[in-house]
């Protein structure tokens, strides 16, 4: 019914790659330089450990602000009313058709800078915070259904003048349902359309993740849902349920991971289960059949959030829809596979024949 898209995956992807080339690379001569050195990197060596074992969420604020610096990504703020949309974007409109990136569960607009650094820099690209995320608007009134939520991106989109003329809309998991249904909803706003692993079907064959969520609807204990860890464990289990990729990562580690998490578990809690009540958990199954843009369907094999048999729902569904199944990848499609991601994305874009980019009005 409703996935994750972890956003910290691709740091510690980033930091065990790195950890690994170190090993490798430290011999002998190495190890000279840094005792001839007498202790001259010793102090910025032992900062950087010492913050690494008790500020790793401070860290992997620096690693975003590093990347988004890195891939020209700027952070900007626009208000519909008393409501305000926080999102990253790159480049201006042009000839190509811009491109939406809707995240997912309890992540923010950074889980796209992984596939960002691939993407042609031609393209201008817009990543938002979804509602009540990061820095986005989070009101205890709002509707945070899946119908709720394709409200306010088209305020968002409303906002920023995206869809002054038709833009590609790409989301993953949860975003994959909100930018589906939106799809069908404003199909004048749309020129393609990219669904990653995406809540809100009825899936032929049940997921490892909505098995457990069967087992807990049965013992009425809600408040053990795996994707709302709260301790280092249950942080430990929720990676490996939405990737298909094992990281060894140190207990400092997760635990400051879940300690960045807890203050927002609350609204975690409520949005899921906003997302999952029996009204809204379907919505992208309803709306399928309205989905007129040109669609490309992304998933991993191995999900044990979101089964893959849900592509073949969606295929069935949309006419002329493309679908892409990545062998030895899990949920969190976007930072196992993000160079394999982009490339997809990209040949999808250059694929469409350039009226389907200009068919808006001006």
């Amino acid at each position: 019914m409703i996935g994750v898209g972890f956003s910290s995956i691709e740091w510690l992807r980033d930091l065990q790659l790195r950890q690994e080339r170190t090993r490798r690379n430290m011999d002998l001569d190495v190890l000279n330089m840094f005792l001839i050195a007498g202790g001259t990197l010793v102090i910025p060596i032992l900062a950087f450990v010492t913050s690494f074992f008790l500020w790793p969420a401070a860290l992997i604020k620096i690693y975003y602000w590093y990347w988004r610096r890195a891939l020209g990504m700027q952070v900007k703020y626009v208000s519909y009313g008393n409501y305000k949309f926080c999102y990253t974007c790159r480049g201006r409109p042009g000839p190509k058709p811009s491109i939406l990136m809707l995240h997912g569960f309890s992540a923010h607009k950074d889980m796209w800078l992984a596939i960002v650094k691939f993407l042609p820099k031609n393209l201008h690209l817009v990543c938002v915070d979804m509602p009540g995320h990061e820095g986005t608007t989070r009101s205890a009134l709002d509707d945070y259904s899946f119908s709720g939520q394709v409200k306010r991106i088209h305020q968002f989109v409303e906002s920023i003048n995206l869809n002054k003329k038709p833009f590609h809309l790409v989301g993953t998991s949860m975003g994959g349902c909100v930018a589906g249904v939106y799809a069908a909803q404003y199909p004048s706003d749309i020129s393609s359309l990219s669904l990653i692993c995406p809540a809100g079907l009825q899936y032929p064959t049940d997921s490892k993740f909505l098995k457990q969520l069967k087992d807990i609807k049965e013992s009425g204990n809600d408040e053990k849902i795996p994707l709302i860890p709260s301790t280092a464990e249950e942080m430990e289990q929720m990676l490996k349920l939405c990737s298909y990729v094992r990281f060894k990562i140190p207990q400092q580690v997760l635990q400051g991971l879940v300690d960045v998490r807890i203050p927002h578990n609350d609204f975690y809690r409520k949005l899921f289960l906003d997302m999952v009540e029996e009204k809204s958990r379907h919505t992208l199954h309803k709306s399928m059949h309205k989905i007129t843009a040109p669609t490309q369907i992304i998933w991993g094999r191995q999900d044990q959030v979101l089964d893959v048999s849900g592509a073949e729902v969606l295929v069935n569904a949309i006419p002329g829809s493309q679908v892409e199944i990545l062998e030895n990848c899990g949920h969190s499609v976007v930072m196992e596979r993000p160079r394999k991601s982009a490339k997809l994305i990209a040949d999808f874009l250059s694929s469409l024949p350039t009226t389907e980019n200009n068919k808006k009005h001006d």
